[in-house]
């Protein structure tokens, strides 16, 4: 969740340094600092933004060819000063780390008998002395010391490492938290994310979990977890400098939004050429696995998780195969009923999601070996450990408040869904052909809704002095209700339920009044009749409702009914479309409340923590 950047070259690093925690801050953090080889080292560390970190070192003049640094999403101890990373021992090793080290406490009281003194509350400052034990018992080889220390920590982590003897040195090493390494011409550098180094390098190599790396100006040397040199493969981003630049919009996420027809028609691009979809698009293998697979389990966490739980609705309506969506998080802590036949697929914008990992991991001790990722960052964790694959290709997502991640997910699992029906023989070609069409048009529609943009800030303008608002759907569109509630109480900080409608009567109604707003997506669907049931419910006990609906839905505006109208229904596209004014609501009730739209408290963009 926090973010690390490195350099060792011939030209001052401190630049380079920050405007790499420039990149990282979408990622959610409280603190920051950077550590450089000067002679010794010199540390600046700053609460808040990376621009106090940044006029910190402007007035300190921080300087050198060597330097790591940090931003720190607070776990062990309050965000403080004394907290932020680096995390130095007695002024000779700077260490900066991302991830949990689980046996930090009986580390720090064997530390401490070893004459340690401990100046922070976190986890990392144990790695740090840790390190310096071992380098001044390795006859200062820093290599040897971050082996000998990483094969004693239990836990995750991701650490870049220098020292005041070692001055074109740095060394790194992964566990359960990313970390690459980017390549330049005599000079090298390391990050938490790509978009940290595109300014300066798009060739990376990708770290494999217990790999360590020593790092020079002119040499990379990669070892495994046995202590075995090895070669990890270099790789092109595919993503640009200017991908991730905000352009004339106010926010990343407003940005964001309106890059979702680009996104979609980019995901679709190579599926929809034809009039028939391939297996093929879901990897080489693909038609050996679906023909196979009984069943489908959909490991997810947030708003991957709504993706996947609207998924399972196609999955058994279209396809006719059962299908399970689970929180990652709680699948990999109970007990489950093994399907060797089942595909697993596994949902993450990063594709670092600690706990998605965790979770296929989990399922694949289980014996299920028909694993699918579906994700936005194409060299990630969770991509390299599937079977199968699809990239979505919504391009850098800054915003911690998923938009187009989660409507080109949308449209992957649609895909899916036509491929296992066609598998499964329940569905025929000029169906088939029907379906592709739709998603042909899809992001012309997309684009048809963000036109009502006006309208839904009109909308937003009322939430400004709310507390509550209350969310409802039916069907595949309740988890869009739920979404749509998670992206209010994100960045708005209003809080946000989400129900399917006809479990108003069952609790929810009694907190219905003038004052808590009620959102619905009201769909033409064979459901519609019944939510206008519940929608009378509503305005039955006073509450006011601002209802989201199909042009041909017939539901008018009228004293405490606010319509806005979409287009005609979409079918079983449906959901995606009634995303998109769900995520123009949210935005502009945050701008309305004047909230960090991009940056929500307490909140970090690739959750790589459990």
């Amino acid at each position: 969740m926090c973010g690390i950047v490195g350099a060792v070259a011939q030209r001052n690093v401190v630049p380079i340094l920050l405007e790499g925690l420039r990149r990282l801050e979408y990622r959610g953090y409280d603190s920051a600092g950077l550590v450089v080889v000067n002679g010794g080292l010199q540390r600046v560390r700053s609460i808040g933004r990376v621009a106090s970190l940044t006029e910190a070192t402007s007035a300190q003049k921080t300087h050198g060819h060597l330097g790591i640094a940090h931003t720190r999403w607070a776990t062990h101890g309050a965000p403080t000063e004394h907290n932020a990373h680096p995390h130095v021992s007695r002024d000779d090793i700077a260490v900066v780390h991302n991830g949990i080290i689980e046996n930090h406490e009986a580390l720090r009281a064997r530390l401490r008998e070893l004459g340690y003194v401990f100046t922070s509350e976190t986890d990392t400052e144990v790695i740090v002395h840790l390190i310096h034990h071992h380098f001044h018992h390795a006859e200062h080889d820093l290599l040897a010391a971050v082996q000998l220390a990483v094969a004693e920590l239990h836990g995750a982590y991701a650490i870049g490492v220098v020292a005041q003897d070692a001055p074109h040195r740095l060394v790194c090493a992964r566990r359960g938290s990313p970390l690459l390494i980017g390549l330049g011409i005599e000079e090298n550098f390391i990050a938490s994310d790509v978009s940290a180094l595109l300014p300066v390098t798009q060739k990376i190599i990708y770290l494999e979990e217990g790999d360590v790396a020593d790092i020079g100006l002119l040499t990379v040397q990669i070892y495994d977890a046995s202590g075995a040199r090895v070669e990890r493969a270099s790789h092109v981003s595919e993503q640009s400098s200017e991908m991730a630049e905000l352009g004339n919009y106010r926010h990343f996420m407003q940005k964001e939004i309106h890059e979702q027809p680009r996104a979609l028609a980019d995901t679709l691009h190579d599926a929809v050429i034809g009039d028939s979809l391939l297996p093929e698009l879901f990897g080489f293998d693909a038609a050996e696995v679906f023909a196979h697979v009984n069943a489908v389990t959909i490991l997810a966490c947030g708003t991957s998780f709504h993706a996947g739980s609207v998924a399972s609705y196609w999955l058994e309506s279209l396809a006719g195969i059962p299908c399970r969506a689970e929180i990652a998080s709680e699948y990999r802590y109970r007990d489950s009923v093994p399907n060797p036949n089942a595909l697993v697929i596994t949902l993450s914008q990063s594709g670092e999601t600690a706990d998605t990992l965790a979770a296929l991991n989990h399922a694949k001790s289980l014996g299920h070996h028909y694993t699918l990722s579906i994700c936005n960052v194409p060299e990630s964790a969770l991509v390299r450990q599937s079977r199968l694959r699809f990239l979505t290709r919504a391009g850098p997502e800054i915003g911690v408040a998923s938009t187009k991640a989660f409507t080109t997910q949308l449209a992957a699992l649609f895909l899916l869904t036509l491929l296992l029906a066609k598998q499964r023989g329940r569905l025929d070609a000029a169906t088939e052909a029907r379906h592709i069409q739709s998603l042909r048009e899809l992001p012309g529609k997309v684009a048809q809704v963000l036109a009502l943009e006006a309208e839904v800030e009109r909308w937003a303008e009322r939430f400004a002095n709310k507390q509550h608002a209350l969310f409802l759907g039916r069907g595949m569109h309740y988890p869009i209700a739920l979404e749509g509630a998670l992206k209010l109480k994100e960045i708005s900080y209003i809080h946000a339920e989400a129900y399917p409608a006809g479990e108003l009567k069952h609790g929810p109604l009694a907190l219905v009044d003038k004052d808590m707003p009620v959102v619905t997506v009201a769909p033409n669907d064979t459901l519609l009749e019944k939510l206008k049931s519940n929608l009378q419910e509503v305005r039955a006990r006073g509450g006011e409702l601002y209802v989201f609906a199909d042009a041909d839905s017939h539901i008018s505006a009228s004293e405490g009914v606010h319509v806005i109208q979409l287009a005609e229904h979409a079918g079983p596209l449906s959901p995606i479309l009634h995303t998109i004014p769900l995520q123009m609501l949210s935005y502009h009730a945050a701008l309305q409340k004047g909230t960090d739209v991009d940056k929500p408290r307490n909140l970090a963009k690739s959750v790589t923590v459990e």
